[in-house]
């Protein structure tokens, strides 16, 4: 299917979309944008444009967004010579005159439909044998179609207009275009426009004419510069970069397509944005699905505790099925009363299954012994996320934990007794993990110890 905007309406409904190409992507506002971003969890979607928006440009460059270029001109294209100066009368006769002599064909733009007979007057003043035509969004539909027909068929010179031949035009017979007003364009429109012409091989002409009178505002005299400045084929790219350092990028997560810079300036932007974004990826908690505790201990249900078989089998599965520590604290107190107080082997055996549930809920893979003094922990956590757990842990216990990328080592710990290591590992977690959600923690971090005991 193609189509326009109308697509993305509530009124469309798709069975099975599966790619979404968008074109003259500078021409979607927010909220067709919105629709976008909604489709995109499920649906893969490649944009086009030759001049990015601010917002959409910085997505690329900052990592949200993948971006590939296109930077081979169609053949024998020529890059458009492109002319900037106040507006004179003389100058526009000129470059009109030196068209009509190769035999091509020029398009005038305005920024205003007010105004277009008064400037059609004056350019039929000047060359009273040029044959012009008017074309505007506001004409009859019909008539607009007419007049376009008419002019890509040679019925007429020059085209007075405004924006609405910006994009998806193709006459090989225009090689001139003038633009009145320049400064009050953006970089995008100008670029876009400077595109209608030079199509087909021929040296091509832009002519940007700005205010006759007065000083330009300075982000207009910036983009006038620009555009003057990147004349080579496919300039799309820098012009959109300097567009943004003129206009800033926007809001992310906002509504505002640009702005938000001047404050720090781009290059400060960019740095604090790209810390955020890598705060950002790093800084999940990854899944686990076991933790495997390699420390010297003994862990096990003695037969001179539980005799019979079946009810060993039984206490095992029970341990090894619990989700929580309160569950484990639960298993410990049956244990108790149906068999009196567990020997240090079972209680080892019960620390060990508290420490690996902990363990799995800050991605920690491994637990093992690193030299005589140090413990190991591999864990999957990235250095923004074990952060945030690390610095939950009171100051004095902190230096004792060292990141490295996929491991953790706690030093001194290994000189411990092995009970006393694997306590300290679960009071540590046990206070990395307090602040997190459904992390099925009880206040008391040695429930289990005080319930066997």
């Amino acid at each position: 299917m193609v189509g326009t905007h109308q697509i993305l309406s509530k009124e469309v409904h798709f069975k099975e979309l599966g790619l979404l190409v968008i074109d003259e992507e500078q021409r979607f506002g927010v909220a067709q944008k919105e629709k976008i971003k909604a489709l995109r969890t499920q649906v893969d979607v490649l944009t086009l444009t030759a001049t990015p928006i601010p917002r959409t440009l910085h997505m690329a460059l900052s990592g949200v967004r993948e971006m590939s270029l296109i930077t081979t001109p169609p053949p024998s294209r020529r890059a458009i010579k492109t002319h900037l100066m106040r507006y004179d009368l003389e100058a526009v006769r000129m470059a009109i005159r030196q068209e009509l002599d190769r035999g091509g064909q020029i398009f005038y733009v305005t920024p205003r439909i007010e105004g277009m007979e008064e400037t059609a007057a004056a350019l039929q003043g000047l060359i009273p044998s040029l044959r012009l035509a008017i074309a505007h969004g506001q004409m009859p539909e019909a008539e607009l179609e007419s007049t376009m027909i008419a002019f890509h068929n040679g019925e007429a010179d020059l085209l007075l207009c405004t924006t609405i031949v910006e994009s998806g035009l193709d006459i090989p017979r225009v090689n001139t275009i003038l633009i009145e007003d320049a400064q009050k364009f953006g970089l995008a429109q100008l670029y876009q426009l400077r595109g209608r012409v030079g199509r087909a091989g021929t040296q091509a002409h832009a002519w940007l004419f700005y205010q006759e009178k007065g000083e330009l505002s300075e982000p207009a005299r910036q983009r006038l510069k620009a555009i003057q400045e990147f004349t080579h084929l496919g300039s799309g790219y820098q012009l959109a970069l300097r567009d943004m350092e003129i206009r800033g990028v926007g809001s992310l997560l906002g509504a505002e397509q640009s702005g938000q810079m001047e404050a720090i300036g781009f290059d400060l932007y960019m740095q604090l944005l790209q810390e955020a974004m890598n705060e950002i990826r790093g800084s999940e908690i990854p899944e686990v699905d076991d933790t495997q505790i390699d420390l010297p201990v003994t862990a096990f249900i003695p037969s001179d505790y539980i005799s019979d078989g079946g009810q060993k089998l039984s206490a095992y599965r029970a341990i090894a099925s619990a989700s929580s520590r309160r569950e484990l604290g639960i298993i410990a107190e049956e244990w108790r009363d149906r068999f009196g107080s567990p020997p240090v082997p079972a209680r080892q055996l019960l620390q060990v299954m508290e420490l690996k549930l902990l363990a799995r809920k800050i991605a920690c893979t491994r637990i093992k012994p690193n030299g005589k003094q140090d413990v190991l922990l591999e864990t999957n956590l990235q250095e923004p996320a074990w952060n945030k757990l690390h610095q939950r842990l009171p100051s004095h216990l902190q230096g004792r934990f060292v990141y490295q990328s996929g491991k953790v080592i706690v030093r001194g710990l290994g000189a411990m007794n092995i009970s006393k290591q694997m306590e300290q590992l679960i009071g540590c977690f046990e206070q990395m993990l307090t602040e997190l959600p459904e992390s099925g923690l009880v206040s008391n971090p040695n429930i289990i110890a005080s319930q066997a005991s």
